[in-house]
C-alpha cells in the first residue's frame, strides 16, 4: 500500500479546527527551507513556543511540531522569507480557516501598521501566497497564470472555482446531486459530493451501502444513510471530537487490532493518518493519539524516515514511481472534476434555452422592440436609454434587460433570476436553438474527457506494472572502485545527493572565471563599501562599468585568509570580470546589448574625493590611468553544478557553461527579475529527472541572486 503524502480536504477541516486554538499567538520569525517548507515560529501566552511547519512540495501538509524536531534555521534567508518577516513579525494570528472544502488554509495576521493574509495551497504543485489588506498578492512561492485563475505579485488573489461543500449540504441538495449521476454510488459520492475516491468508499462503508451499487438502484434510504454519515462527520470535524489514528502495515500476518493502542515501532511502515477512525483501514493496525496535530507530526516524520532509509539502503537508484502514481491520480481527479463541470454547464445552458420558451412572450417583445429600432436607424445607445425609461415606467420587457452590447449585437436579460445573453437581431427560436447546440457541444467535451480518463488510468496501471517489475529485478553487482572515472548523466539520474558547503563570498555577487579565479561584486552601496574597505588586496584588480550605477567588482588574487602574491592575469579572466561588471550594472537595466568597463589597481581606488567634490555612499575616486574593455556583451548564464558541489552558479557564459551540468543564457528583455527566475527554475525542473534536487538547490530565490537587476529574456527557452 502506498503511503499518503498529501492531506485531504477532510484532514484540513480537522487541522483548521485544532490550529484555531492558537489564535492570539504572536509571530516571532518566519523561515523558508528548500523552496517548499515554511516554518512559522510563534509565542503563545499559555502554551509558550509554537512551531508551525507547512510543506507544499513533495509532501503537502501542515502541523504544529515538537521544537526538538524542527530543522535548524537556514544560513541566509531567501527573499521570500525576508519579505514575510517584514510583514508579519510581531503580528497576532487572529484566525485560521479552511477555504470552503478545498485543500487551502487561510491564516490572518494583524499588526498595528498592516494586516496580512497567508494563503496555503495544498493541491497541485502547492503554493503559498502573501496578500495585503485588499487581497492583492504581495509575493507567492509560485506564479500561477491560468485561464481560470491568476496568482502573481500585484494581482488580486483568485481562489479556485467554488464547489459543493459536502459538510454543509442539506438533504434535498444531496438527493438532487446524486440523481444527476449515471454511474455507481461510490463514484457519484466522489464527484457529485466533492469528496474524492477514498472518502467516497469510506462513506459507503459507514452507511452500509455497497459501493458498486448502480445509482439507478439507490433511493431515499441510501441517500438518507449517506446524509446522516456526512452530518456525523461534519459535527466531529467542527467540534474537535476526534479519534486521530496512524495506520501501519502489519509487521507480520499475526498482527492484530489488540496492538492498536501500542506506540509505533521502528519496524512498522506508516501508510495513512486520519483525524477519525476509518472503516476502510479497519484491517490495518493503528496507533491512537490524543489530538490530530501530534498524529500528523509523527506520521510525516516516520514517512520521511522510511523514504530516507529506502534511498540509503538501495543498491541502485529507485525511480520515483510514487510521484508518478500520485501525478496520474491527480490528473484523474481533475478530469473527473472537469466532467462534473461540463455536466453542470450543459444543464445550465439547457435551462436557459427552456426559459426562452417559458417566457416566450416577454423575450419576443423585447427582441422585437430592439429589432424595429435598429431597422429604423436608432443607435444602440438610444435603444438602451429607451429601455431604461421603459423599465422606470414598469414595462416588464424593459425591466428584464440588464445590459446591451452594441459592439457584439447582444442583449443580456434577467428572467426568473437567470441571466441569459441573447443575439438581439435574431428571434426567440434561433436564440434557444443556439443555446441547445452549445449545451450539446459542451456535453461532447464530456465524452472526450471520459476517453482521457481511460488513457490516464492506462498510464497509471503502466506505472504500477513498471514498479512491480523494478522491484522484482535482482540487485546489480557493485561496480569496481578502481578504473577510469565514470561519466554520470546527472540530468537523467533519479536521485542526486546534495553537497552544498557554505563559502564566505556568497553574500556578494560572485563567480569563478574560466581560469578558476574568484570575482566578487557588490549588490548595493553598503556592499560596495565593504568590498573596497575589507576585501580589496594589493594584488587584486578593481573593475567598474563606465556607465553610472554599477557594482564594485574585484578580481581576487587570493582568499582573505591567504597571503597575497602577484598574478600574471590571463586575458580570459580579465575580460570575464569586465563583462561581469557591465552585465550587473545600469547597462542591463537600460536594455542595452553591450557596454564599456575599466580596470585599475587597488592603490588607484580612494574614498577621498577631489577638492570641492562629493562622493556618494558606495562611490569611489579613481586616480591615474585606466585600462578599458570596450563593447562587453550584456549576457549572463545561470546553471546548476552537480560534480563536487551542487549549487546554482551564474555569470559570464564563457565561465559558467563549461562548469555547469546545464545552463540558461539571458539577455536584457521584458521579464521582471522575479518572473525570469521562476521561468529558469521551471525550465531546470523540466531538464532534471530528480525534480526534488532542483527544488532543494536551485529555487527561484536562489536563481534570482544571479540575475542582473532589470528585465531579462531567456535565450532558446
Amino acid at each position: 500500500m502506498e503511503p499518503k503524502r498529501e492531506l485531504s480536504s477532510v484532514d484540513l477541516a480537522a487541522l483548521a479546527t485544532e490550529l484555531s486554538r492558537y489564535e492570539g499567538a504572536k509571530l516571532d520569525k518566519a523561515y523558508i527551507y528548500d523552496e517548499d517548507l515554511l516554518r512559522l515560529k510563534l509565542r503563545d501566552f499559555d502554551r509558550g513556543r509554537i512551531e508551525l511547519l507547512i510543506e507544499v512540495g513533495e509532501y503537502k501538509q501542515a502541523h504544529v511540531a515538537d521544537p526538538k524536531r524542527v530543522p535548524d534555521a537556514p544560513g541566509r534567508p531567501p527573499e521570500f522569507a525576508m519579505m514575510l518577516r517584514g510583514r508579519i513579525e510581531s503580528a497576532d494570528l487572529v484566525s485560521v480557516e479552511q477555504y470552503e472544502f478545498d485543500r487551502i488554509l487561510v491564516f490572518e495576521f494583524e499588526r498595528p501598521d498592516q494586516n496580512t493574509t497567508l494563503v496555503v495551497e495544498l493541491f497541485g504543485d502547492g503554493n503559498v501566497a502573501v496578500l495585503d489588506e485588499n487581497g492583492e498578492v504581495v509575493r507567492s512561492m509560485e506564479t500561477v497564470r491560468l485561464k481560470s485563475r491568476t496568482v502573481a505579485p500585484g494581482s488580486q488573489y483568485e481562489f479556485p472555482q467554488s464547489r459543493l461543500n459536502p459538510l454543509e449540504v442539506d438533504y434535498d441538495t444531496l438527493e438532487a446531486r446524486m440523481e444527476q449521476s449515471d454511474t455507481d454510488v461510490v463514484r457519484t459520492i466522489a464527484t457529485q459530493l466533492n469528496l474524492g475516491g477514498f472518502w467516497g468508499e469510506e462513506l459507503c462503508q459507514r452507511a452500509g451501502i455497497e459501493k458498486a451499487m448502480a445509482i439507478d438502484d439507490a433511493g431515499e434510504a441510501e441517500y438518507r444513510a449517506i446524509h446522516r454519515e456526512l452530518e456525523s462527520l461534519s459535527e466531529a470535524l467542527k467540534s474537535g471530537q476526534f479519534d486521530p489514528r496512524i495506520y501501519v502495515e502489519p509487521d507480520s500476518d499475526e498482527a492484530t487490532e489488540e496492538e492498536s493502542d501500542q506506540p509505533l515501532t521502528a519496524r512498522e511502515k506508516v501508510v495513512d493518518v486520519s483525524p477519525v477512525a476509518l472503516e476502510e483501514r479497519a484491517d490495518l493496525p493503528s496507533r491512537a493519539f490524543d489530538s490530530f496535530n501530534p498524529a500528523l507530526e509523527e506520521y510525516f516524520y516516520r514517512l520521511k524516515e522510511q523514504q530516507r532509509r529506502e534511498e540509503e539502503g538501495a543498491g541502485r537508484e529507485r525511480p520515483d514511481f510514487e510521484a508518478e502514481i500520485e501525478k496520474e491520480k491527480r490528473i484523474i481527479e481533475q478530469q473527473e472534476q472537469a466532467i462534473e463541470g461540463f455536466e453542470e454547464e450543459a444543464e445550465h445552458l439547457r435551462r436557459k434555452a427552456e426559459l426562452c420558451y417559458e417566457r416566450y412572450d416577454l423575450i419576443d417583445e423585447m427582441l422585437s422592440t430592439i429589432q424595429e429600432a435598429r431597422e429604423a436607424g436608432t443607435s444602440w445607445a438610444d435603444i438602451q436609454e429607451t429601455l431604461e425609461a421603459g423599465a422606470e415606467q414598469g414595462v416588464p420587457a424593459a425591466e428584464a434587460v440588464v445590459d446591451i452590447d452594441g459592439a457584439e449585437g447582444t442583449v443580456t436579460v434577467d428572467v426568473d433570476n437567470e441571466r441569459i445573453t441573447l443575439h438581439a437581431l435574431t428571434g426567440v427560436e434561433k436564440n434557444a436553438d443556439r443555446l441547445y447546440r452549445e449545451a450539446k457541444r459542451v456535453e461532447g467535451k464530456k465524452e472526450g474527457a471520459h476517453e482521457a480518463i481511460e488513457d490516464t488510468r492506462e498510464r497509471l496501471e503502466a506505472v504500477k506494472q513498471r514498479r512491480e517489475a523494478w522491484e522484482e529485478e535482482p540487485e546489480p553487482e557493485p561496480e569496481p572502485e578502481e578504473g577510469e572515472h565514470e561519466e554520470i548523466d546527472w540530468l537523467a539520474r533519479e536521485n542526486i545527493p546534495v553537497r552544498q558547503p557554505e563559502h564566505w563570498y556568497e553574500e556578494f555577487r560572485w563567480f569563478r572565471t574560466s581560469d578558476g579565479y574568484l570575482v566578487i561584486g557588490g549588490r548595493n552601496a553598503d556592499q560596495n563599501e565593504d568590498l573596497v574597505k575589507k576585501y580589496l588586496d594589493k594584488h587584486d584588480r578593481f573593475f567598474h562599468t563606465q556607465a553610472h550605477g554599477g557594482p564594485v567588482t574585484i578580481l581576487k588574487a587570493s582568499a582573505p585568509s591567504e597571503p597575497s602574491s602577484p598574478v600574471d592575469w590571463p586575458d580570459s579572466s580579465l575580460e570575464e570580470a569586465a563583462q561581469f561588471a557591465v552585465a550587473y550594472s545600469s547597462v542591463w537595466k537600460d536594455g542595452r546589448g553591450a557596454g564599456d568597463a575599466y580596470m585599475v589597481e587597488p592603490d588607484q581606488v580612494s574614498k577621498t574625493p577631489e577638492s570641492g567634490e562629493y562622493l556618494e555612499k558606495g562611490g569611489f575616486a579613481i586616480r591615474g590611468d585606466r585600462e578599458y574593455f570596450r563593447d562587453m556583451a550584456c549576457r549572463v548564464a545561470v546553471g546548476i553544478t552537480c560534480e563536487d558541489e551542487t549549487r546554482v552558479i551564474g555569470g559570464p557564459p564563457s565561465a559558467i557553461v563549461p562548469k555547469a551540468e546545464t545552463t540558461i543564457t539571458l539577455e536584457p528583455g521584458k521579464f521582471a527579475q522575479n518572473d525570469a527566475a521562476v521561468k529558469c527554475y521551471r525550465e531546470f525542473k523540466s531538464r532534471f529527472a530528480d525534480e526534488s534536487f532542483v527544488r532543494k538547490i536551485a529555487s527561484a530565490d536562489k536563481i534570482q541572486e544571479f540575475l542582473p537587476p532589470g528585465g531579462s529574456d531567456l535565450q532558446g527557452v
